[in-house]
């Protein structure tokens, strides 16, 4: 048995401090299914540390059968505190050993990593909760979205603001028509907190024996492990491993006017590299127009009847800037000044009302006024017409008040990750996959759209996009970062 495919459980970790030299490999025993309401989910988790911890938590009222990480030690924490979970470095081999007895999978690997793992479970009839973003590239983010729909496994993307009381209110706000239509959104958001804008350091080091390295690397081309450079968290800013600032937040900062103007694919895609684009890592800042055209979209009717329980309306074209990072630091160029904000004649009032101008937030204006946010998921909201002086929180503001509530509300408790996660459960409990509120068909279709920022970033030019074919049509050079060539031995099932 090759040193990658070791399995390990709680009697090895207690017995082996690194967890990386040979163990017994012992039966995994028979596992009840999940039959009923009342049945507990058997869960395996892909990614066990860092968010993955988190993830696992949230679901610990079901059976944590599995927990499948490539460093023992990143994860050793939540190998002891889930005794009775087998673990794994390698989820092909807890598929091999373990399938039968899993009826979910979380997966909270580098972005690089996701649809990988999630698109194997699914064809292994799994139910899936990825993390965001979906996925590294749009092709894997249609190939998910088409997967879900193929199998009819219950998804569910880890933008937990979806979970928000406060968002679902803000959508149903700017769709009852408070602002008026709205023509422009602008969002940003403080990130990258970690180096971009590099080159690939010169050299290698030692990989820990809790490493496996080969496998951390994936679908990606080979390369020199690092200390600290790519694991466990500075990947976000590699082109080969993350998708950057873009990726990291606009999953959640872009989620609420997603949802409330029905974007679906843009028709431009331009974007500034703050600093220049290099062949290793996103910018340290950047500045990206997204142009969606005009569209029809259902909302819930006004007039509500048993037979007309949905209004078409007209919406008009959007432009959506997005703003990350900043200048480089001349004394560190991998960190950057936080200055990259929308323009200052809009930003006037949030300051006024904030005290300061915050480092993410997101503006929708209207034609009638204007719904500001100032944290990264939608909860919070406040309202400024046209005619009034100041913004005012959407709960005191005569006319969100007066918008009924037309969206369910997710009934469960606890914080909204815990929320977002206990809805996936019940969805599959309940055998429905549009429980979800940010099932693949719609996290997939929010994936697409950011990925294309990081695209245009690549391609260094103005995107024409044909959303449907997937492709740049005056930039066909732009494919190659449209659909990742995965390397050998690892391929989308």
């Amino acid at each position: 048995m090759s040193h990658s495919h070791i399995r390990w459980n709680r009697r090895n970790f207690l017995k082996t401090a690194t967890l990386a030299t040979g163990a017994v490999v012992f039966g995994v025993p028979t596992l009840l299914r999940g039959k009923n309401l009342n049945s507990k989910l058997n869960i395996a988790t892909i990614g066990a540390a860092g968010k993955g911890a988190s993830d696992t938590d949230n679901c610990s009222g079901e059976n944590i059968v599995a927990l499948c990480d490539v460093d023992s030690e990143y994860c050793a924490k939540q190998i002891l505190k889930y005794p009775k979970a087998e673990f794994y470095r390698d989820f092909r081999v807890m598929f091999d050993e373990m399938g039968k007895g899993i009826d979910a999978v979380i997966v909270s690997t580098p972005d690089h990593f996701h649809a990988i793992a999630e698109s194997h479970a699914m064809r292994l009839g799994k139910h899936i909760y990825g993390q965001k973003p979906l996925t590294q590239t749009i092709y894997e983010a249609r190939y998910l979205r088409n997967l879900a729909q193929e199998t009819g496994v219950v998804t569910q993307m880890g933008n937990q603001g979806s979970a928000a009381d406060g968002l679902r209110r803000a959508i149903e706000c700017v769709q009852a028509g408070v602002i008026g239509q709205v023509r422009e959104v602008y969002v940003w958001t403080n990130r990258p907190v970690w180096p971009q804008g590099i080159g690939r350091p010169e050299g290698s080091d030692p990989v820990p024996e809790s490493l496996n390295w080969d496998i951390w690397l994936g679908p990606a081309p080979v390369r020199p492990y690092k200390k600290g450079v790519y694991h466990p968290f500075n990947w976000r800013g590699w082109l080969d491993f993350g998708t950057g600032a873009l990726g990291d937040m606009a999953c959640h900062t872009v989620n609420m006017p997603f949802r409330a103007l029905g974007l679906g694919n843009p028709t431009e895609i331009e974007a500034e590299a703050f600093g220049g684009m290099n062949t290793e890592t996103y910018p340290i800042g950047s500045k990206i127009r997204f142009q969606f055209p005009a569209r029809k979209m259902e909302i819930a009717a006004v007039h509500r009847t048993f037979f007309h329980r949905h209004d078409t309306v007209e919406l008009p074209p959007v432009t959506l800037w997005w703003h990350d990072g900043g200048k480089p630091l001349a004394d560190n160029p991998s960190k950057h000044d936080g200055s990259n904000k929308p323009p200052r004649d809009l930003m006037t009032d949030i300051e006024a009302l904030l005290g300061e101008i915050p480092g993410s937030g997101c503006l929708l204006v209207g034609d009638k006024g204007k719904v500001f946010s100032p944290d990264d998921y939608g909860e919070q909201f406040f309202i400024k017409l046209n005619d009034e002086g100041k913004y005012l929180h959407y709960k005191k503001h005569e006319a969100a008040i007066a918008v009924r509530e037309t969206l369910p509300r997710n009934p469960f408790k606890g914080s909204n990750d815990q929320r977002q996660h206990l809805e996936w459960i019940a969805a599959i409990k309940a055998g429905k996959p549009d429980m979800c509120y940010s099932r693949f068909a719609i996290g997939a279709q929010l994936t697409e759209i950011m990925l294309l920022g990081c695209v245009a970033l690549r391609a260094s030019q103005k995107i024409n996009w044909d959303g449907p074919a997937m492709r740049a049509t005056n930039c066909p050079e732009a494919a190659q970062f449209v659909r990742r060539d995965d390397r050998a031995g690892w391929k989308l099932a």
